[in-house]
């Protein structure tokens, strides 16, 4: 048995031990007000070495920083500067509000947990942890799905696309935030549930209760909540570069006639419409 495998290592520096089956596991330190929450699934995994938990803490913890700073500056640059004030731009803003948030409030839960090892902050606030991460989560999601279309009226339907007007972005952030709080409470409600999970440094939506009416909701939520925009973003995309690459060629072609090796300048021949749409689109 390796070192960090050995209970008798980590008695002084852990948690006191509340794990009913005896056995070493990455249960073991999970306070007793949570143990009801934890399935038995996890009972069969031994303890992360404590290096990780480290490890995994600073890196949530330099994420995080990374995260909130970025997204603040970029909700700041919108606030602060009236010409970017566009229908389209309130989409890009409410998604990097929805980042911004998910980091702020998840980031210092996970590094605090991977101090102790474990869930160390009580049932309830587990509960809300997932909840945040579900709804800001959804909200993305949804968020680069209204970008995406927006980009694709623009690009593929061309001057025939109706523009984005500043109503109907802020009425389709409004529905996806509403949306999204009505998905995210039904597990506070008896739909499925919140619970630690892994390693017991987060916690998450239910996904291992065997039980068809939890599962239901899991079937629902994913194919609303990320098949559905993955499969529309998908097919949007696919028109988008079509269109791209058909402009191309037909500014290729022109040149031609006229003579000229390109109708770009030197610099914007380096990396192509495509290439740079190609990039985005990932």
């Amino acid at each position: 048995m390796s070192y960090w495998n050995d209970p008798a290592n980590l008695a002084d520096t852990s948690l006191p031990s509340t794990n009913p089956y005896g056995n070493y596991t990455v249960v073991d330190t999970v306070p007793k007000d949570i143990l009801h929450m934890v399935d038995s699934h996890w009972y069969q995994f031994p303890p992360m070495n404590p290096l990780w938990y480290g490890l995994l803490g600073f890196a949530i913890f330099v994420l995080g920083v990374m995260s909130v700073v970025g997204n603040g500056v970029v909700i700041w640059v919108f606030m602060t500067t009236k010409n970017l004030r566009s229908p389209a731009n309130t989409l890009v803003v409410n998604l990097a509000l929805s980042d911004f948030l998910m980091m702020l409030v998840m980031f210092p839960p996970m590094v605090i947990s991977c101090y102790y090892g474990t869930w160390t902050l009580g049932a309830f606030f587990c509960e809300l942890y997932a909840f945040a991460g579900s709804l800001f989560g959804c909200i993305s999601i949804w968020t680069m799905l209204w970008i995406t279309l927006d980009r694709y009226n623009v690009i593929v339907k061309g001057v025939s696309a109706e523009p984005l007007k500043k109503k109907g972005a802020l009425l389709r952030i409004l529905f996806t935030w509403t949306m999204s709080l009505v998905w995210c409470l039904f597990p506070f409600f008896g739909w499925n549930r919140y619970v630690p999970e892994g390693n017991m440094t987060a916690c998450g939506t239910d996904y291992l209760t065997e039980d068809m009416f939890s599962h239901s909701y899991l079937y629902v939520y994913s194919v609303w909540v990320y098949f559905f925009p993955l499969i529309v973003i998908v097919y949007s995309y696919t028109f988008i570069v079509k269109a791209v690459a058909a402009h191309e060629k037909q500014m290729r072609d022109q040149a031609k006639k006229m003579g000229v090796k390109s109708l770009r300048n030197e610099e914007a021949q380096k990396t192509s419409a495509e290439c740079r749409l190609a990039k985005v689109a990932l």
